[in-house]
């Protein structure tokens, strides 16, 4: 029997580890395969939400904001590449020199979930920040995203230039806070059990089966 769950990813398209995160999940489910439908939503979360527009480049960056040394964060660019490798996603570290503003960025996802392209856009987005090194804050970058992921490029540009959405976005970032998710991602499945963290395949296939049954069972 096909059972049906409920998933809220949210993130940011700034974070890598959500990159990481959004690939294992769909592979998991790639895993398990039809004995389960997904309804998934991309919610919004600003790991900087006061970030200038101009941004600030990313090793100045962590090292405010966490204190790491130049070595300490090749490190752990290191392991992000791998860890992005072995679920199908390619960072180039050498091409992302800057942190942006995703706000604009976030306000797009929400609507392209209303038009039923909100997963296209959103690995449209990671790709452009950490593959190609492209600002998810320039509103040109967005529209030709938010083309090439199905959408309409005019609508876009309106949506960017005026403030649509916006107080939308800022209600769902607002509810996550309270709720307590201070970090990201957060996979919350099914309003019940929630996954932290970029996780390997195993551990979302894991948590989907286990939600997967209480369902069934409760049902």
């Amino acid at each position: 029997m096909n059972t049906g769950l409920k998933i809220d990813f949210v993130s940011d398209v700034s974070c890598p580890w959500c990159a990481i995160g959004l690939n294992a999940l769909e592979l998991a489910l790639q895993r398990i395969g039809d004995a389960l439908s997904v309804d998934l939503h991309v919610q919004p979360f600003e790991l900087n939400p006061h970030m200038p527009p101009e941004g600030q480049d990313v090793l100045e960056h962590l090292a405010e904001k966490y204190g790491s040394t130049r070595e300490q964060m090749e490190r752990n660019q290191e392991m992000i590449r791998a860890r992005g490798e072995a679920v199908g996603f390619t960072f180039r570290m050498d091409r992302r020199s800057r942190i942006y503003n995703t706000f604009d960025a976030h306000r797009l996802l929400h609507w392209a979930q209303l038009e039923g392209k909100q997963r296209a856009l959103q690995h449209a987005l990671f790709r452009a920040y950490f593959t190609d090194g492209d600002n998810p804050g320039d509103h040109d970058v967005l529209v030709r995203l938010a083309q090439e992921s199905g959408l309409d490029a005019q609508r876009a540009r309106s949506i960017l230039a005026g403030g649509d959405y916006a107080d939308e976005t800022r209600r769902q970032e607002r509810f996550y806070l309270d709720q307590g998710i201070h970090s990201v991602p957060a996979v919350i499945i099914d309003d019940r059990y929630l996954v932290s963290g970029g996780q390997p395949v195993e551990v979302f296939e894991q948590a989907l089966r286990q939600a997967a049954q209480a369902a069934a069972t409760a049902s």
